[in-house]
């Protein structure tokens, strides 16, 4: 990867906005992590085929059903109550639209000429260039640049804000740049903006706001996704796909018998929400074909992200300060980092930090956010905590020593402390 500034491409590293990390040599987690491309894709191939195979299972299972029919064509709404399906048209009662959604281009100029790479084209590939430049630095991009990085490409990231992560506490932001400018010998362009992207005999060039640009061999789309709506016809009926057009039952506001679980209504494109808002969807037509009330999604934030090549996963239940402020909640919160844990740093992993919210009137455990070693086997605890709405005084502090979950004994510890002495 090259940088240089603004005026075109060049061939000696320049200025970019970001802070540079070095390490000694042996410590370059490169050099302690080879990976055999060819192999980790065939394994990863073989368990995407059994969990396919057990849905396709699942699919014909249902298709053998009395009373069920499976047209295997594309379908699109003539109106309101009616669709066109291949040559057929049906006059329909109810509607579910569980189409999912597709990876997200952004609008940079000069992108639809450049050969971009998306995380699935990552996930395939035996071979990786030399040098590459990142583009969003969300979930997908946040999982996908160390993996990048062990397999040996030199990766550097374009990041708008000041720091990823911008639902979590900035503390949790800074922490995952460090650890992958360190750990990852990843670079980090901060507060920055793609003006123009261009095709080069080399690779591409990434033009930024700051005047800086980025070289690599390969540019890497980690933008997001947006919702398959695409030819359905929706521009025939009442319904306008915009901010608002899906409420909290999945029902269409414009029209109450359509149902949009899933990516298809763009509100929280994650398999596990899907799978609920599907669940709820078929509860939801079956008692309104019953005359009785539907029901809304009531979601609680809960989201892993693994970080750090699965090894500091990033986790989000419930509320942050922020977000339990508000909701009308005064609040006391703990904070603790790994390294501040001698289990953390024996096992060599001392990166990372966890913080627990919890109201300040009556105990109730309102949120917890980590990004460390184990905080996805942490999550479901944590969940239990804030699901069940209990009080965090009566949460047991005893210590697992000497296991990872002490970390939690500290933020129980002290936030029940807290709450004991305001009241």
């Amino acid at each position: 990867m090259t940088v240089s500034p603004a005026g075109g491409c060049a061939s000696a590293r320049g200025v970019c906005p970001r802070k540079r990390f070095f390490r000694p040599q042996n410590t370059d987690i490169r050099a302690a992590h080879e990976i055999d491309l060819a192999d980790t894709i065939e394994r990863k191939d073989g368990h995407i085929d059994q969990w396919a195979a057990h849905r396709r299972e699942g699919v014909h299972e249902l298709t053998a059903t009395d009373g069920v029919r499976f047209i295997d064509e594309t379908a699109e709404f003539v109106d309101d109550h009616t669709l066109r399906v291949g040559s057929e048209t049906i006059e329909t009662d109810y509607v579910v639209v569980a189409t999912g959604s597709s990876v997200n281009v952004p609008d940079v100029p000069g992108v639809e000429d450049v050969d971009i790479t998306t995380s699935a084209a990552v996930l395939d590939a035996t071979r990786l260039p030399d040098s590459g430049v990142v583009m969003g630095f969300g979930s997908v991009g946040i999982e996908m640049t160390p993996y990048l990085a062990e397999a040996g490409v030199d990766i550097t990231v374009v990041e708008h804000d000041e720091r990823p992560l911008d639902s979590h506490a900035p503390a949790f932001g800074d922490a995952l740049m460090e650890l992958y400018r360190e750990e990852f010998d990843i670079d980090i362009c901060t507060e920055v903006s793609e003006e123009r992207v261009e095709s080069t005999s080399d690779g591409v060039c990434v033009y930024l706001d700051s005047g800086d640009v980025l070289t690599g061999e390969e540019l890497y789309a980690f933008t997001g996704r947006r919702p398959n709506l695409a030819g359905l016809g929706l521009e025939r009926t009442s319904m306008t796909p915009q901010n608002g057009w899906i409420d909290a039952t999945m029902q269409a506001t414009a029209n109450s018998n359509v149902y949009v679980p899933g990516d298809a209504n763009g509100r929280d494109p994650v398999l596990h929400v899907a799978k609920e808002q599907g669940y709820l969807v078929g509860k939801n037509i079956i008692a309104a074909a019953q005359g009785e009330p539907v029901e809304p999604y009531q979601h609680t934030n809960h989201r892993v992200t693994f970080a750090g090549a699965g090894l500091y996963p990033v986790v989000r239940i419930g509320h942050t300060v922020r977000s339990a402020h508000e909701a009308g909640h005064a609040t006391v919160t703990a904070t603790r980092k790994a390294a501040d844990d001698g289990v953390f740093r024996a096992k060599d992993v001392p990166h990372g930090l966890a913080r627990v919210v919890v109201d300040a009137d009556d105990g109730t455990t309102l949120g917890y956010q980590a990004m460390h070693y184990h905080a996805d086997a942490m999550a479901k605890t944590m969940q239990v905590l804030i699901e069940m709405e209990l009080d965090i005084r009566e949460v047991p502090d005893r210590a697992y020593h000497p296991t990872t979950p002490e970390i939690l004994d500290g933020l129980i510890r002290e936030t029940a402390n807290q709450v004991a002495t305001s009241n």
